[in-house]
């Protein structure tokens, strides 16, 4: 198995810069588009084989250094008792969002065998297949709570910003409770078999940092050093958090994953100790490779050859995405960077 992704994790040296992107398993492949005309999101993951099958597509397709298991942010609501839907162009959308202090109280355990058993399953076939490392994800604790009190996607969380002030004791426990769903549902991962894990920050951008650091960073501190338990490298990756970088690296993360909107050199710079990963605009696949090859070259620049750097997008792969242009950039990554 190659290991370049996990010791560059580590910050280790390798024999070229790992790459990897963020929904590689998904739309922009026309294999997994077949497998969505008989199957939706939420029958993938509950069908062990078909979830691997899905995870290990693009492994074989572009090359990557990583495969990362193929699951929806929400797929572990359910196991708190919560209704949820994934709907195709919306998202995941809650059956009865939580808005009081007894919403909260009214959550269930999380059992991760009861509530994500074929998931587990699914992480055991692709370890068993994969010639590249597997990397397991959740959601952190204040996206998911967006999901949770929004009721479905928001890109400003007024509601979930509200409770955070009106009901201060009440979104605490709330956050609390989401700590240790995560801390159960990746130690179940990596128990699978996951052999780093990832957590997603989705709506952290739209917090102050004065926000951040009141409510948020004692729970994510709480989340990483749990996490450190496991014995497996873990990343830390929020959207649109430029203006908290810094404070997301203190609370924790082995690896510090960089949205597009961040010069990756300055960062990396004033993260010292970490790796990082990132972090191309995803929308210039969109256009010639040409200018995605100027961009990744820049990147690779702005790492400067140092242990420790994981190429990746800023965010997802988009939908409309050419194949053949992601494989050309991992190519053009191993081969600007070391590999022949």
């Amino acid at each position: 198995m190659s290991e370049r992704f996990l010791r560059a994790c580590r910050r280790q040296p390798v024999d070229a810069t790992p790459v990897w992107f963020m929904r590689q398993a998904g739309r922009s492949l026309p294999e997994y588009r077949a497998i969505r005309e008989r199957a939706g999101l939420v029958e993938i993951t509950r069908d062990a084989a078909l979830c691997a099958e899905v995870t290990l597509q693009p492994v074989r397709r572009l090359g990557v250094d990583a495969a990362i298991i193929f699951a929806d942010i929400a797929t572990p609501l359910a196991g708190l008792g919560v209704g949820v839907e994934i709907v195709d162009g919306v998202g995941p959308v809650i059956d009865r969002p939580i808005r009081t202090a007894a919403d909260v109280d009214r959550l269930a355990p999380f059992e991760p065998a009861a509530a994500v058993g074929p998931l587990l399953e699914a992480i055991r076939l692709v370890r068993r297949a994969s010639p590249v490392p597997l990397i397991g994800f959740a959601g952190a604790p204040f996206t998911l709570a967006s999901y949770l009190v929004e009721g479905r996607s928001s890109r400003d969380a007024t509601r979930l910003k509200t409770f955070l002030h009106a009901e201060p004791a009440a979104a605490d426990r709330l956050l609390a409770a989401l700590v240790e769903m995560t801390l159960a549902y990746l130690g179940a991962q990596v128990a699978a078999g996951a052999q780093a894990v990832q957590v997603f920050d989705s709506w952290i951008g739209t917090l102050s940092p004065f926000d951040y650091r009141a409510a948020i960073a004692p729970h994510m501190t709480r989340l990483f050093a749990g996490l450190a338990a496991l014995d497996v490298p873990t990343v830390h990756f929020g959207t649109g958090a430029a203006g908290i970088v810094a404070d997301m690296a203190a609370a924790g993360g082995d690896v510090i994953g960089l949205d597009h909107r961040v010069d990756l050199g300055d960062a990396w710079a004033a993260l010292p100790g970490r790796a990082v990963q990132g972090n191309l605009d995803p929308a210039l696949l969109l256009g010639p490779f040409e200018a995605v090859a100027i961009q990744a070259r820049w990147i690779l620049a702005r790492a400067g050859g140092q242990p420790g750097h994981i190429f990746n997008l800023g965010h997802g792969v988009l939908p409309e995405t050419d194949p053949d242009h992601l494989r050309a950039l991992v190519d053009l990554v191993h081969g600007a960077s070391g590999a022949s």
